[in-house]
């Protein structure tokens, strides 16, 4: 049943199209994908998420390095220890292990997060600037590129989008 309704909806849409590209005089196509991609704004997002959690990252590896540092004394003088003074040992990594795991699943879930706030932070900007586009440029119908099977160069305005993102990069 739901298989026949999206059939029927995907049908009456391609119907539509022609009559709605002989009624538009200005058609454009953006390939957002790309433009997330290319933009410097994203860029300059990578940048700060990586200064941001650079910290983070070098404490996480530093307790990797520390816990490696105890399993590999642990082995190797397992045999001369106490049996009091190896439970101690297998104890701290144990609890230094469980402290690594929690750190990885906050820091990944912190980076998750800033990372979608700033693709949405471009993702807005860029819609700005297509509707901006569309009402300066009179278009009357801009696609997204990841709906579109295939668009000539003379509808393709990606570039122009990125294009406005850095020059508006460029007087930030």
């Amino acid at each position: 049943m739901r298989r026949g309704w999206l059939g029927l909806m995907a049908a009456a849409s391609i119907a539509v199209l022609p009559s709605i590209a002989q009624a538009a005089d200005k058609i454009g196509v953006v390939n957002v994908g790309k433009v997330m991609e290319v933009a410097p704004q994203a860029e300059a997002a990578r940048t700060r998420l990586e200064r941001e959690f650079a910290p983070r990252d070098r404490e996480i590896l530093a307790l990797q390095k520390e816990v490696r540092v105890l399993e590999d004394k642990l082995v190797k003088n397992a045999a001369v220890m106490s049996e009091t003074e190896r439970q101690r040992q297998e104890t701290q990594i144990r609890s230094l292990k469980r402290d690594l795991r929690r750190l990885q699943d906050e820091f990944r879930e912190d980076l998750n997060l800033r990372r979608a706030q700033e693709l949405n932070k471009l993702q807005e900007r860029v819609g700005e600037i297509i509707r901006a586009m569309g009402k300066s440029q009179k278009f009357d119908l801009i696609l997204t590129g990841d709906s579109v099977i295939y668009a000539g160069g003379k509808v393709d305005i990606t570039d122009v989008v990125i294009d406005r993102l850095k020059s508006e990069f460029k007087s930030n």
